[in-house]
C-alpha cells in the first residue's frame, strides 16, 4: 500500500485553533488543520511553511510537534506529523479552503473534522484541556 506523508499545522491564536473546510478533492466540505503532502528531500517543518503559504499566503513560525497520526485509507496509508504552529503577523487568506473559523478547546467538536485530524483534536483535548 502506498504512504503519502503529510504535515499538518494546527495554528494557535491566543487559546483558539484555526480550523478550515477543505474546498476541493475527495473530501470536500470536511473541515482540517492545514498543510499538505510533504515533498521529498524537504522536511516537515518546510513543507508546513510552504504549505500555508502556497494555500493561505500565510508566514508561520512552526513550533513543537503534537503527534504522528497514521491512518489507512482504502487506495492509501498516511503518515501525517501534526506542529503547533503560530502566524508571523495574523494575515491568511483563503486560497484552497472554502471556509475557516477559530475554535477554543472546548469548542473544538463543533465542525466535522476529517478521520485522520479527529485524532489531532484527541491529542490536544488530552495535552491542553486539563483543567479546562
Amino acid at each position: 500500500m502506498k504512504t503519502i506523508r503529510v504535515a499538518a499545522a494546527v495554528i494557535r491564536r491566543g487559546s483558539q485553533i484555526l480550523a478550515a473546510e477543505r474546498g476541493y478533492g475527495e473530501f470536500r466540505d470536511g473541515w482540517e488543520f492545514p498543510g499538505g503532502k510533504i515533498e521529498s528531500g524537504e522536511t516537515a517543518e518546510e513543507a508546513l511553511k510552504r504549505e500555508l503559504k502556497e494555500e493561505m499566503n500565510a508566514e508561520v513560525i512552526v513550533n513543537e510537534k503534537i503527534t504522528t497520526v497514521e491512518m489507512d485509507y482504502p487506495e492509501f496509508h498516511l503518515s501525517m506529523d501534526a506542529f503547533l504552529v503560530s502566524l508571523a503577523d495574523d494575515h491568511f487568506e483563503l486560497l484552497e479552503h472554502e471556509a475557516a473559523c477559530w475554535l477554543d478547546y472546548q469548542h473544538l467538536d463543533d465542525v466535522n473534522w476529517l478521520p485522520a485530524d479527529q485524532e489531532i483534536v484527541r491529542v490536544l483535548k488530552e495535552k491542553y484541556m486539563k483543567g479546562c
